[in-house]
């Protein structure tokens, strides 16, 4: 009788386990991070030592842009709005060729040469959400790569 109680414990095991199994928390493997490059810029060249921007494990990274040319003239930008206006676009285009929203944007940092251009630029990046608007640092920098107005770097998360 005994070997018969054995067999059937194991057999009742060899049912269990798999649910058991199935009941414990599943480990996320990790994606290999996706890098986003650069297209180059005024002050980094044509081949810039950094990514623009870096997803992983569900969180976009993105490098710091500033806006020392302004696209539309090729010059710098004539105004703190415009500088702004150049800085913004650059953050937008890198988290779209990503995949993401401006929406999705979780924190910035923005640093400026000037502090004085902080209500010129509130003014400009307000346009730029629809709904709540990222966490994020306004710092005085006092000078910036490219003699830039400004310099912004941040953070996406995709909405679930």
């Amino acid at each position: 009788m005994k070997p018969a109680i054995a067999i059937l414990a194991a057999a009742i095991g060899l049912c269990v386990l798999p649910l058991a199994a199935s009941a414990a928390p599943k480990l996320d493997v990790a994606a290999p991070a996706r890098h986003y490059p650069s297209g180059g810029s005024v002050v980094s060249g044509p081949s810039p030592a950094y990514s623009a921007a870096v997803e992983a494990n569900g969180t976009l990274y993105i490098s710091g842009t500033t806006d020392v040319t302004d696209p539309a003239t090729g010059q710098r930008p004539v105004d703190a709005a415009t500088g702004a206006k150049v800085v913004m676009n650059n953050i937008k285009r890198a988290v779209e060729a990503a995949g993401y929203t401006m929406d999705d944007i979780v924190w910035l940092q923005i640093m400026a040469s000037d502090l004085k251009d902080y209500a010129d630029f509130n003014a400009v990046y307000r346009t730029y959400f629809k709904g709540p608007l990222p966490a994020r640092a306004f710092i005085g920098a006092g000078s910036l790569l490219g003699n830039a107005r400004f310099e912004v770097m941040g953070m996406a998360v995709k909405a679930k």
